[in-house]
C-alpha cells in the first residue's frame, strides 16, 4: 500500500518519523506537500483537510477532531475519512491533572516568581488539594474518560455530563447535557473534553459562568469554540471563576495580542494536551490496522464518513 504523509502535520511531529514508521512495516511511503501530485496514493495521512486529498481513495487524520473536513464532500465523493479516536486518553488526562495539580498547588504562580527570582510563598488561603473536590468532565469519550479515571483515582469527586446518562469509568455520577447548569454549580473544576460540533458550539456562554462557583478553575482540551470567547474574558476579568487552563483556542497559534497571555490566573499551552514523544507510533499503529482491513477490502475501523 501506498501511503502518502502530509507535511502539514509538522503542526505535532516532524512527518519523517510517521513516513519511516509505516515504511519499515513494508509499505511505500513519502512526505507531501500541497503541490505534489497524489496519483496512485492509496491513504494520506494528514492534519488538516486539502481539496486535492478528495480524489484518492482514504484520508487519515491523525487528531480526534475532524470539524474542519467537510464530511458530506467526502461522502458523496467515497473517500474514507478515519480518524485518531481513542490515542489521546492517556496523554490528555495526566495533561488535565497537571492542570489541577498546578492549580491546586499553585506552581503556575511559583513558577512565575522563579523567572523574577522572587521567593514568595502562598497566599496561603489559596492552596489547596485534589482529593475530595469536585470535578466536572463535560464530554465522556476517550478523552474525558482518560480525565475521569485519573480523577477518581486522586480521589476527586468525578462527575460527568454526556447526551445520554450512560454510566461511565471513574465517574461517580452522569448526567445529560441539560443538566450542565446544575452539574457545574458544585464543581472546583469543569474540564471540556467534547467535540466540536453545532449543538456545543458556544457551548459554556455566561450563563455557565455565572453558576460556576468563584474559586473554580475551567479546563478545555476540547476546541476552542466551544468557549463564548468574550464572557470566558468577562468572566476571568471580573473573578466571576478563579482561572482557566486552555489548551484548544478560537484562533491556533493563539494571537500575539491576545489578553489571555498576561493573565496570572490563565495556563496557556498550545493545543499540545494530546502530545507525546510516541504520538508517531501510536498514530502508525492505527493506520497500519486499517490497512490490513483496506487491502483486504474490509470496514476501516474510525472511519467518521
Amino acid at each position: 500500500m501506498e501511503v502518502a504523509v502530509h507535511d502539514s502535520i509538522e503542526f505535532h511531529f516532524d512527518p519523517d518519523l510517521l513516513a519511516d514508521y509505516l515504511a519499515g512495516e513494508g509499505h511505500d511511503t513519502r512526505v507531501v506537500g500541497d503541490d505534489d501530485p497524489l496519483a496512485g496514493v492509496d491513504c494520506v495521512a494528514t492534519f488538516g483537510h486539502r481539496e486535492a486529498f478528495l480524489e484518492t481513495p482514504w484520508v487519515h487524520c491523525i487528531r480526534a477532531g475532524v470539524d474542519e473536513f467537510p464530511l458530506e464532500r467526502y461522502r458523496a465523493t467515497d473517500t474514507a475519512l478515519t480518524n485518531s479516536e481513542g490515542i489521546h486518553g492517556e496523554s490528555v488526562g495526566e495533561t488535565v491533572l497537571g492542570y489541577m495539580l498546578a492549580f491546586a498547588r499553585l506552581l503556575h504562580r511559583y513558577r512565575d516568581r522563579q523567572v523574577e527570582h522572587r521567593w514568595e510563598p502562598g497566599p496561603y488561603e489559596s492552596a489547596f488539594t485534589l482529593a475530595g473536590e469536585r470535578v466536572c468532565v463535560v464530554g465522556l469519550g476517550t478523552l474525558g474518560q482518560g480525565v475521569a479515571t485519573r480523577a477518581d483515582a486522586l480521589g476527586m469527586d468525578v462527575v460527568g455530563v454526556r447526551r445520554r446518562p450512560r454510566p461511565a469509568p471513574g465517574a461517580r455520577e452522569v448526567v445529560t447535557s441539560d443538566e450542565l447548569l446544575d452539574a457545574v454549580a458544585d464543581a472546583r473544576f469543569v474540564v471540556l473534553c467534547v467535540p466540536l460540533a453545532e449543538s456545543t458550539r458556544g457551548l459554556v456562554d455566561g450563563e455557565v459562568f455565572a453558576a460556576m462557583r468563584e474559586d473554580a478553575y475551567l479546563v478545555n482540551v476540547a476546541r476552542g469554540p466551544v468557549v463564548d470567547r468574550a464572557a470566558l474574558l468577562e468572566a476571568l476579568n471580573g473573578d466571576t471563576i478563579a482561572g482557566a487552563a486552555l489548551d484548544a483556542h478560537h484562533e491556533e497559534p493563539l494571537p500575539r495580542d491576545s489578553p489571555l497571555w498576561d493573565l496570572e490566573n490563565v495556563l496557556v499551552t498550545p493545543h499540545a494536551a494530546a502530545l507525546v514523544n510516541r504520538y508517531h507510533e501510536l498514530t502508525g499503529d492505527l493506520l497500519l490496522a486499517n490497512a490490513d482491513r483496506y487491502e483486504a477490502g474490509d470496514p476501516l475501523h474510525d472511519r467518521v464518513a
